[in-house]
């Protein structure tokens, strides 16, 4: 089944008519990308396959609401991308590594050592941040939010998203300078 032979249009139009082939073909396209950014997100394997898997249940229930305004891949990668972050607060795992009283300013300067390293060895370095460190990195460098919308999204303050994200960069500083070692 070739997945390029359909257009989104066709693909949300035999998902709206609940077509198992159309909601298996949306979910052959964006399954894998989305993957990788529930596993960002959650740092272990299984629970990443629960998340992909209650992201495309909700997004199957509202596809009928998608309506054009960005693309598909997006509106698909924000429903993952908030999932994650309900998974996380729901598991109560989220609140365990954000504290408000964290005062990190030590700055890490050692990009050269990163350079030759693989995606994936970051991809891998990233899983292991503690999940708040790792919810505000990935929300910040990857996705693109500014701290006071981080904030708002994990109910913390600015200042503990600034403190979380610069306490991210530090930790996965350490860890690639390991791994290139």
């Amino acid at each position: 089944m070739k997945i390029d032979l359909y257009s989104d249009e066709e693909i949300l139009k035999g998902c709206n008519n609940n077509s198992r082939l159309y909601q298996e073909l949306l979910y052959r396209k964006f399954a894998k990308k989305m993957y990788g950014i529930c596993l960002s997100y959650t740092g272990e394997r299984n629970m990443a396959q629960d998340v992909l898997q209650e992201s495309f249940i909700k997004v199957f229930k509202s596809i009928k609401d998608f309506k054009f305004d960005g693309s598909l891949e997006g509106w698909v990668r924000r429903i993952v991308v908030n999932t994650a972050l309900d998974y996380l607060r729901q598991k109560s795992r989220l609140q365990k590594y954000i504290t408000d009283k964290e005062d990190i300013t030590k700055e890490v300067n050692e990009i050269s050592a990163i350079e030759n390293l693989q995606i994936q060895d970051i991809i891998n370095q990233i899983a292991k941040l503690p999940d708040g460190a790792r919810a505000v990195f990935n929300l910040y460098a990857l996705e693109g939010y500014t701290h006071k919308e981080i904030a708002q999204k994990l109910e913390i303050t600015e200042g503990t998203s600034k403190s979380q994200f610069s306490r991210a960069r530090k930790l996965l500083m350490e860890l690639l300078n390991q791994v290139s070692a």
